[in-house]
């Protein structure tokens, strides 16, 4: 018999473990003030194995991980930003117009970590299960893994903060990486310097959350 399968399991948490479940999922954040102090590396790496727990597509793994250290690299992602923010200004009117430079979109000027995440989309692993039909899976499976990594981040009282005001062909191009890789994500990842009670976002009043979940059915 194989006990990996069969072993028996239990069929659920217990309420206080669900509650504080729930706590960390409210307070997960995107956070883009940070303060400067460094991330212990033990602690980075703990942080990280969350990928290797993450689902994927045909157990493909597609993630690819890029930690940006060197000054030229970090100088190249920021340049990106800025570029793309000032363009995305333009694309704006009225009250968004008059709010978007006021926000806080990045915060790489002060995160100690910075990561760029990439769907390897030519992975030969896995075989191709599940995604010859819908390729974008990987990339789906790659913003599951950052999920995951997302709640052990907060779980150890660090923030993090995705950024998605960048030129993803450019970044790869700067950080010369295969060209079958796809960015999905930037993040920022430090000591928060504020807590939060609500998203930032919502506090500058750039939109709010659905006060409830739509479910349609058919």
């Amino acid at each position: 018999m194989d006990q990996g399968v069969h072993a028996p399991r239990p069929d659920r948490f217990a309420p206080a473990f669900r509650d504080q479940l729930n706590q960390l999922m409210r307070w997960r954040r995107d956070v883009r003030h940070f303060r400067p102090d460094p991330v212990d590396e033990a602690l980075l790496a703990r942080c990280l194995d969350a990928f290797r727990l993450a689902p994927s597509v045909g157990l493909s793994e597609p993630w690819r991980i890029v930690r940006l250290s060197s000054p030229a690299a970090r100088l190249a992602a920021r340049s990106n930003f800025e570029q793309a923010n000032a363009a995305a200004l333009e694309g704006y009117e009225g009250e968004k117009a008059a709010l978007y430079p006021r926000l806080k979109l990045s915060g790489m000027d002060s995160a100690p970590v910075q990561l760029a995440i990439f769907s390897d989309e030519g992975t030969s692993q896995g075989a191709g299960l599940g995604a010859a039909t819908m390729p974008e899976m990987r990339r789906y499976s790659v913003v599951s893994a950052i999920a995951m990594f997302w709640l052990a981040v907060r779980a150890e009282g660090l923030g993090l903060g995705w950024v998605s005001v960048l030129d993803p062909d450019r970044l790869a191009r700067d950080l010369s990486v295969p060209g079958n890789w796809a960015l999905v994500a930037y993040l920022c990842i430090g000591w928060p310097e504020v807590e939060r009670d609500h998203p930032e976002l919502e506090e500058a009043g750039w939109e709010r959350r659905a006060p409830q979940l739509h479910i349609e059915e058919r």
